[in-house]
């Protein structure tokens, strides 16, 4: 039999899940049950990666052990997953993975071996002991290169990160490492011979060019000094691994690599995996997984699918200190399961950034939903409640009849509408295959469309009051319920609840999980079957009521985090740990230090020329994936040259004519041979720490100064 495995990130265990990693686990369960549906073995994982210094530390300040608090966490994740159907119990993950589990410390030890005891493609050591030198910064959770920061005034100070504009930190330590500059061709030969391996194509060029400027070999161990919390290295106590060798490794350790598990589920049955992620753990994925596996002799994964993020409704990054992110327990209380599967897959064109609101969620349940297949569903169902007893009818016409049905414009070739449906089938089971999930809903529904229009014209309300017109009227109801029986095994893996309610409805009780779409024939629906209850599947959402109990249960309490700070007694820095990327564990070296609180007089901050500036140009630095060089006026006469380290974060062509703030008396540094004449200034926002450009909503002239 044929196998089909899939995986969703492990979510790091250092806070409650949010809109991004529900989103990732629908999109898996959708591929697991399509791949189900046609006749696949299939396996799907989700879970948690739970070592590391952040969570080590998030512990301690709470008292408890890091198990008891991962424990907590990964209970949240799964009761979520349960409330939107996610869970074992409703047909989804096979496994909640925990790199917590016994199972995992040894798969994670037997790679390491492994690894340890291989030579590179250029016939080194594979691992070898060395030491790290370099600077950090905790926010972005990674090291820093010349590029990367910005040089102080005075030489004895540290840089500063250029996305989060504080010191860096400098972190000196014994490490072991993974020789990743010896694997670069051989990652290249993988990408150039396997063009699916990433996907989008984008996002695999993005990674060509990454690695043809060159790689620098890998940290993939702390001192157990620094980090305890973490799996020892094979033989060597006194280090930690790194969590992204402990990490990564999860997807072969949960099928049976190096453990008992592969009994009773198989990696050689199994892998290889298609992996989905956030474009912003890509390069983990890509880069340093394969070469991984590589030196351990193991194949890579079949694909790497990097998707987009979700934005508000006015395109900016979803932040908690934005406050516009969406709470899951309201998307739960107010919106079914399948309308938010429905919506994610809709929207969202995979591997681009997508929009979420409530109100558009609204707008496109009561639309494609409601208004769409849901009402299709319902007045199929009545009319063949109310004109024909409860039963499916015929279908057929005889002879004698075909004139008449001719006469009321209802076609007679019932394979004008069975074609049509056949090719869109085809269509859809593509777009399927090819993550283009947005594409495939489109075709689905082209066909509600289609049936709908011909009811619309056929009006089998009038053909029932004609007694010469009822084999007429039987055909257009026949072909509309088996149409609705195609719908609901080609829509199976989006909405399976309600698809599986609605074949119930037409008196069908198979279970939609084993129906190959493919397979479908024209004419599955038998005659005189009997249809049970009609339900409403998708109500109309009354869309100012519901807005308004979101925006009840969503306003804030009055009081201001420092105030809640205050009552406690502790500073608002403590009252919530700090920012911890998901996955970004490069961090677990940094001592756990904050800054002062210290003010300053009002001379030193008159020594900061902030000026409003105008971006002209804008554009990706050549063989930089983080600075952006743009040309800004400043009102000076001649437009001022600035880079800056935004370039994850915002597309080049969208800040052209934006209003802008500057650093306008920075003393000029270069970068990557650039000159840079002034700083940008930015929030650092959200747990990740991205930068949100500060900007006006009134008008204000350029090189207007900022007291």
């Amino acid at each position: 039999m044929k196998t089909f495995y899939v995986t969703t990130p492990i979510y790091y265990a250092n806070d409650a899940p949010h809109l991004g990693s529900l989103y990732t686990t629908i999109v898996a369960d959708c591929l697991r049950r399509h791949k189900r549906q046609r006749g696949y073995d299939t396996y799907f994982l989700t879970g948690t990666d739970e070592h590391g210094i952040n969570i080590q530390r998030l512990a301690e300040r709470l008292n408890v052990t890091p198990k008891q608090y991962t424990d907590q966490i990964v209970e949240q994740f799964k009761r979520m997953f349960a409330s939107f159907a996610l869970d074992t119990e409703h047909g989804g993950y096979d496994i909640f993975m925990r790199t917590t589990e016994p199972f995992h410390y040894s798969g994670v030890e037997e790679l390491w071996r492994r690894v340890a005891g291989s030579k590179t493609p250029k016939g080194n050591d594979a691992i070898y002991k060395g030491h790290y030198e370099g600077w950090f910064c905790p926010n972005c959770a990674e090291y820093k290169t010349e590029d990367e920061y910005q040089r102080p005034e005075i030489e004895s100070d540290p840089p500063s990160c250029l996305i989060h504009l504080k010191p860096l930190d400098r972190v000196s330590e014994e490490s072991y490492f993974f020789r990743l500059s010896d694997f670069d061709e051989a990652l290249l030969n993988l990408y150039e011979s396997r063009p699916d391996f990433i996907l989008p194509e984008s996002r695999r060029n993005e990674m060509i060019s990454f690695v043809r400027r060159g790689l620098d070999d890998l940290s993939i161990s702390r001192q157990k000094t620094s980090v305890s919390w973490a799996i020892p290295v094979p033989d060597d106590p006194s280090h930690s691994i790194y969590v992204w060798f402990d990490a990564l490794i999860n997807y072969i350790t949960a099928i049976g690599f190096g453990n008992d598990r592969d009994a009773t589920v198989g990696f050689a049955k199994f892998w290889p995996a298609v992996h989905l992620v956030g474009k912003d753990i890509l390069r983990q994925h890509t880069v340093y997984w394969p070469a991984f596996l590589l030196a351990a002799g193991l194949v890579p994964p079949r694909t790497v699918f990097a998707h987009g993020m979700w934005q508000d409704a006015t395109g900016r990054k979803m932040s908690k200190t934005l406050g516009n992110t969406i709470d899951l327990d309201i998307l739960h209380q107010h919106f079914s399961n399948d309308a938010v599967r429905y919506f994610s897959l809709r929207e969202m064109v995979f591997g681009q950034d997508g929009r979420f609101s409530y109100e558009a969620i609204i707008d496109r349940t009561n639309s494609d939903l409601a208004s769409g297949l849901g009402n299709l569903s319902s007045r199929t169902l009545t009319m063949v409640g109310r004109y024909c007893e409860g039963r499916i009818p015929s279908g057929r016409i005889s002879e004698d009849k075909l004139l008449l049905a001719k006469r009321t414009g209802v076609d007679t070739d019932e394979t004008t509408i069975s074609g049509f449906i056949e090719h869109a089938r085809d269509q859809f089971l593509q777009h399927l295959d090819n993550y283009t999930f947005s594409r495939a809903l489109e075709v689905a529904w082209s066909i509600v469309a289609r049936v709908d229009k011909m009811i619309t014209e056929a009006k089998p309300w009038d053909l029932a009051k004609d007694a010469n017109q009822q084999q007429t009227l039987g055909a257009v109801l026949y072909r509309s319920a088996e149409s609705l029986r195609w719908l609901c095994v080609l829509l199976y893996p989006v909405m399976p609840e309600a698809m599986q309610a609605i074949y119930g409805q037409l008196g069908l009780n198979h279970s939609l999980a084993d129906l190959d779409p493919a397979a479908l024939e024209w004419g599955g629906l038998h005659e005189n079957t009997t249809i049970s209850e009609i339900k409403p599947l998708f109500p109309r959402i009354d869309k100012a009521k519901t807005l308004a109990e979101i925006r009840q249960r969503s306003e804030p309490t009055g009081a201001h985090a420092t105030q809640a700070a205050a009552v406690t007694g502790t500073t608002a820095t403590e009252t919530r740990p700090g920012a911890v990327r998901p996955h970004a564990t490069e961090g677990e070296a940094v001592n756990d230090t904050r800054e002062s609180d210290g003010l300053i007089q009002i001379e030193q901050f008159a020594k900061v020329d902030l000026r409003v500036g105008q971006v002209l140009k804008a554009e990706r630095l050549p063989k930089s994936d983080k600075l952006l060089l743009m040309s800004v006026d400043l009102g000076e006469g001649k437009p001022r040259q600035i880079l800056a380290g935004i370039a994850q974060y915002y597309e080049p062509e969208k800040l052209i004519g934006r209003k802008i703030i500057v650093v306008a008396n920075l003393k000029p540094r270069k970068l990557r041979g650039y000159e840079s004449q002034g700083m940008v200034v930015a929030a650092s926002i959200g747990e990740e720490g991205r930068p949100v450009i500060a900007t006006f909503t009134e008008e204000v002239p350029n090189g207007a100064r900022l007291k």
